[in-house]
């Protein structure tokens, strides 16, 4: 049921009385208590879901899965290439894409003056890995996820709405294409809280890849109209993981801790006057960043892990920033309580010399995310942890440019790929959905990105279309006015 509107002054009435009311409670408690006490409040209020004058939200119904990890292939990753296997367009090389098959279709600018659509058959041989129910057909380009095709949901009917990049990975983040909503990773902050008072609920990793790469725009996991608390901690690699977090030269904990209140009393005085809830998230990020100085080092500090883990991530792993270190970073974020972990893998936009492309970036993520699997398993987390590996579209069946015996590109393909799911009460070992024998349209169980959505938030335990805020006058949510729950992708 959809919040009934009010009038907006009554509205506005009631919000500045639940401020006052907060603020006053804080003033009062700070007095008591002192300031340190302060941050402590409202970390608790941040752990139950909730910001001053904002009641804590949490799930609707027993939820499966209490966290995402969601790896983003950002640019695209070729479906045929990896897993949508079509042996039958061997016998269709270099031979024109049917019209009947393209039936006009929206095509990019970088190949809709194209004179041929030449079909390129992968170079890739595929192994069906007989471990999964539907006998999955993986790519040699990542043996490992293979071997781990009894644990995957592979979709191969996913559709999108979008046909470049920026609206197309803004459309997966945040269930529109236009920017300024909220990401996914804030949605699930706002509605779920974070389970670590210590580190933020929603982060953000991010790693370099070999080929054409996308503009990364911050938006991606901001929190648009969402408190400011919500949006993604980006932790990067080097000697700093979260900027402006270390004391500057000089500054002792001590001497930070006294800056700390001080400046805490003074958005104090701020909150009472303009009953502004920005103020109140100001206040909780900074006690938040006290507490992460302390937390981050050891999250990041990889000594405890045992060599049997690490290798089992790769040789890269040892590496910070790279996709195998982010993806062991992830468990350990997992581990602590943090709600939604987004990696970010660069490189996969192939519109030409994709072979060697794809070959160098499946290389990098293969191992690292099949072990991340396997070491979520084994830790008895990846039950109630949903994994999600996806780009922002797919690729053409056909080639962009020249097509050779060794060499091809792929544009494009927003209307038929493929992405998997693991863990979080998604069913193990099946392939779901079917595309045609060019593997450029759906022909059977299609799934949208509003359905992933609707069918992820519900295993968090909420109905998406009761999971709202409300915003110049309207209530907003992340699937907007689609989505259904694909209860038969759940166990």
């Amino acid at each position: 049921m959809q919040n009934t509107p009010l009038d907006p002054l009554a509205e506005r009435k009631l919000l500045l009385n639940r401020r006052h009311f907060f603020g006053l409670s804080a003033g009062a408690f700070g007095s008591l208590l002192g300031r340190a006490s302060l941050g402590s409040l409202l970390a608790g209020e941040a752990a139950r879901g909730a910001t001053l004058g904002q009641p804590a939200l949490g799930p609707h119904f027993p939820a499966k899965a209490k966290r995402v990890i969601y790896m983003h292939m950002e640019g695209g990753p070729s479906q045929l290439d990896l897993f949508d296997y079509k042996p039958g367009l061997r016998n269709r090389y270099d031979q024109d894409l049917p019209e009947s098959i393209r039936n006009g279709q929206r095509l990019t600018g970088m190949t809709s003056g194209q004179a041929r659509f030449p079909v390129a058959p992968s170079m890739f041989r595929f192994s069906r890995y007989p471990n999964s129910q539907d006998g999955a057909w993986v790519s040699e380009a990542m043996p490992h996820t293979g071997g781990v095709a009894r644990d995957l949901c592979i979709i191969r009917s996913m559709h999108t709405e979008a046909i470049n990049h920026e609206p197309a990975i803004t459309f997966f983040q945040t269930g529109v294409q236009q920017p300024g909503r909220p990401s996914f990773g804030s949605w699930a902050s706002y509605g779920l809280g974070s389970a670590n008072e210590n580190l933020p609920a929603f982060v953000v990793l991010i790693s370099q890849g070999f080929g054409n790469t996308q503009a990364l725009s911050e938006r991606f996991w901001g929190s648009g109209f969402l408190d400011g608390q919500h949006q993604g901690c980006k932790i990067r690699s080097g000697d700093s993981p979260v900027l402006y977090l270390n004391n500057p030269d000089g500054i002792t904990r001590p001497t930070r801790r006294r800056m700390l209140d001080l400046v805490g009393a003074l958005n104090e005085k701020e909150a009472a006057r303009t009953h502004d809830p920005e103020v109140a998230t100001r206040i909780a990020q900074y006690e938040m960043a006290y507490r992460m100085q302390m937390s981050v080092p050891e999250l990041t500090d990889f000594s405890g892990e045992s060599e049997e883990t690490l290798a089992m991530y790769g040789p890269e792993v040892r590496k910070p920033g790279t996709f195998a270190a982010n993806c062991l970073l992830a468990r350990r974020l997992a581990e602590r309580g943090v709600r939604f972990v987004q990696l970010y893998m660069r490189g996969w936009d192939a519109h030409n010399n994709l072979p060697k492309e794809l070959r160098d970036q499946a290389g990098a993520v293969d191992q690292p995310q099949a072990a991340l699997i396997r070491d979520l398993s084994r830790r008895g987390l990846l039950d109630d942890t949903i994994v999600l590996w996806s780009g922002e579209f797919g690729r053409t069946v056909y080639s962009q440019g020249t097509l050779t015996e060794t060499n091809y590109g792929r544009d494009h393909h927003p209307r038929a790929f493929t992405s998997w799911v693991a863990g979080g009460g998604f069913k193990p070992g099946i392939v779901f959905g079917e595309t045609d024998d060019f593997g450029y349209n759906i022909i059977r169980d299609p799934v949208s990105v509003h359905d992933l959505h609707a069918t992820m938030l519900n295993q968090l335990g909420f109905d998406h279309t009761r999971l709202t805020h409300r915003s110049q006058g309207r209530d907003f949510r992340l699937t907007d006015v689609g989505g259904r729950v694909m209860h038969e992708l759940l166990i």
